[in-house]
């Protein structure tokens, strides 16, 4: 049976891109072949030169605030916004607990879960565990912690953090990312040609999803 594949560039210390995941799943939900759909999570780094852990000295909207040349006021209201827009899609952001740091570690374990076939649950679950608990990304001892909670057994994860494994994959999918000129995210690509950029609603995903399943090749094998 033909396969509708998304690819889907993002970063777990991006806001956005948990709440791309969250109306993906509510398109698919939608989407009556949902079982021929292949979502395939690639690896995009926001921050690659990011120490393992932040300097946690200062808060969120502040170090948005310095990042952007913004007021902090301006800074701490849209973080507000993001958590209201965020809470209307059942999802939870505690900016005010967030530590950020490198997520190269965390790009290299999803890659090993999408050879186990856990690599959906894996990225939800960091997501959750950054944008919602406080969790330090960055950290290899929490990677160590989190992952297998999801099912990845604990040998093989400490074997990838310990050494280079799918440092490759994560490079070769930031190269395919400026190759195509992605530089922000969340980006979805559907059957390898429509572009779809940004955290859009539900239903704009959903009619994506039915224009490119229509331009899938073999259409006998979509009847």
């Amino acid at each position: 049976m033909e396969k509708l594949r998304v690819e889907v560039w993002s970063d777990i210390v991006c806001p956005w891109c948990y709440l791309g995941k969250r109306r993906l799943s509510g398109a698919l939900a939608l989407f009556p072949r949902r079982e021929n759909v292949q979502v395939v999570w690639r690896s995009f780094e926001l921050d690659p030169s990011a120490p393992a852990i932040l300097d946690s000295s200062l808060s969120y909207a502040e170090r948005l605030a310095r990042k952007y040349g913004l007021p902090v006021e301006r800074a701490e209201q849209m973080t507000r916004q993001l958590t209201n827009v965020a809470a209307a899609e059942g999802l939870e952001y505690r900016f005010d607990l967030i530590r950020r740091g490198n997520t190269f570690n965390a790009h290299r374990l999803l890659h090993l879960a999408a050879h186990r076939g856990a690599q959906d649950a894996l990225k939800e679950r960091f997501f959750r565990g950054y944008m919602t608990e406080g969790e330090a990304i960055g950290d290899s001892d929490t990677l160590m912690r989190l992952a297998p909670e999801i099912g990845l057994d604990a040998d093989e994860v400490r074997r990838v953090l310990s050494t280079d494994a799918h440092a490759s994959d994560v490079r070769a999918d930031e190269e395919a990312a400026r190759a195509m000129g992605i530089t922000g995210v969340p980006f979805f690509l559907l059957a390898g040609r429509y572009g779809l950029s940004g955290a859009q609603p539900p239903e704009l995903m959903l009619r994506a999803l039915t224009t490119a399943w229509e331009a899938l090749p073999e259409p006998a094998a979509r009847r």
